[in-house]
């Protein structure tokens, strides 16, 4: 079955027309949500409207082609995942005018105004793994902890080249900061860069080869990351990344959270070492607190109605008032793009996922972004939401925008809930942030 994966592109043009006949639509803020019963709500999601987001989100894509974008059990384990799943330009943005597009598994830009098309999503420490392939005269790069539209690569992000030899910075060089070793990239063929971002050190290779390590006295926090037009053609596949940094949360004793045994339901540590998610409703909390994060956790449900999930930005101490990252792998109708209960990865009552990409009675791994308003989650490597909060805000996430730091919790969601939860590994991307 195919279905159309829309963007709020088409909001942006609803406001225009309306706008132009003298009405001003209203905005329907989302309903408060005062119990963590998955029964469907006429909530509405509220989505940013983003005139960047490329026309390529939107294309006709079957669930055949983004589950087969899903990365092999070793890798996603480790939290590798696909930034591009070869049919869609979902979760990405483009920051100018040029025609980036999908053609046959690629990202290929040829025309156009020099920008960037980047990730809706800021990363912070690592590894990025691409394939590229450009003309002999093409002038592009990858960029690393960029803002949409970068100034000075000097100062305000990391361009790594792809570029020819007579360039100041050729191919694997980062551009005002550091020349690469001498390297010979065929135009005819594909080429692999792998890059390591890692506190203030960038270490770059082309094709299995050590060409640039360059570490910042200065540094820069965080960006997004974003592939350059400039001028000629260039194309990227098999773009994928894992992010460094992760500790985790999950001990025999479960020193790290907080238990609420007057609360139905338990949670138990099994000699395997997963944590057990039995009954409910109940949660665990942790005791530290989170604002702007990267999580991955390996879940297991057994069967496909059971319901857990991953809130975020609790109000500490209270009853799962936070946002939730939904564990849930049931199906309507047998269609993986039709979540029975948002799916797995959706961020409940705002977006379902677009696909859901876990299966009953095997561990999945989920990667959840929470970086200011944006949100975004990939399962077994495939990205399936990717929100932006535009609401007011508010101290409850249930109402509206929270920016303030809250604490994580593990759901049990019902009497019939028996979950396991292999790994639980958060990087805290507020850790060593700068003051403002």
């Amino acid at each position: 079955m195919i279905r159309t994966i829309t963007n709020c592109s088409g909001l942006v043009l609803v406001w225009l027309i309306l706008a132009a006949s003298g009405c001003q639509p209203g905005k329907v803020e989302p309903v408060a949500d005062d119990n963590v019963s998955a029964e469907s709500t006429g909530d509405q999601q509220v989505v940013k409207p983003n005139v960047n987001e490329p026309e390529s989100a939107q294309v006709e894509v079957s669930a055949e082609d983004l589950l087969s974008a899903r990365l092999p059990d070793e890798q996603v384990s480790e939290g590798w995942i696909r930034l591009f799943d070869g049919s869609t330009l979902f979760g990405w943005q483009i920051a100018g005018e040029a025609n980036w597009r999908v053609e046959d598994g690629k990202i290929v830009v040829d025309q156009g105004d020099a920008c960037l098309l980047c990730t809706s999503v800021p990363w912070k420490d690592f590894e990025l793994s691409l394939e590229f392939k450009a003309d002999p005269e093409t002038n592009s790069g990858v960029f690393l902890r960029t803002p949409l539209n970068p100034k000075n690569p000097a100062e305000d992000c990391y361009e790594v080249n792809i570029a020819p030899k007579a360039n100041p910075f050729p191919t694997g060089g980062i551009v005002k900061r550091k020349k690469a070793e001498d390297v010979t990239t065929d135009p005819a063929d594909w080429h692999t860069m792998k890059l390591v971002m890692d506190g203030s050190r960038l270490q770059v290779s082309v094709d299995d080869l050590d060409v640039c390590d360059y570490t910042d006295d200065v540094g820069l926090h965080e960006g997004r990351i974003g592939l350059q037009y400039n001028s000629g053609r260039v194309e990227f596949r098999n773009v994928r990344l894992r992010p460094l940094g992760l500790k985790s949360l999950l001990d025999d004793e479960l020193t790290e959270w907080t238990k609420y045994p007057e609360m139905p339901g338990e949670f138990s540590v099994t000699e395997d070492g997963n944590l057990r998610v039995k009954g409910g409703r109940t949660q665990l909390e942790s005791k530290r607190s989170f604002g702007d994060f990267v999580l991955l956790a390996e879940y297991k449900l057994p069967l496909a109605e059971m319901n857990s999930g991953i809130f975020f930005r609790c109000i500490p101490g209270d009853v799962m008032m936070g946002y939730e990252c939904q564990l849930s792998n049931e199906l309507k109708d047998g269609d993986p793009l039709t979540p029975a209960d948002c799916g797995t990865g959706g961020i409940f009552r705002r977006q379902d996922a677009r696909v859901v990409a876990g299966e009953t009675d095997k561990f999945a791994t989920v990667v959840l972004v929470a970086h200011g308003p944006a949100m975004a989650a990939w399962v077994n490597g495939v990205q399936v939401s990717d929100w932006f909060d535009d609401r007011k805000s508010d101290e409850n996430p249930r109402r509206g925008l929270r920016l303030d730091a809250g604490t994580l919790m593990i759901q049990g969601h019902d009497p019939g809930t028996d979950a396991l939860i292999k790994q639980f590994s958060v990087a805290d991307l507020d850790d060593a942030k700068p003051e403002q």
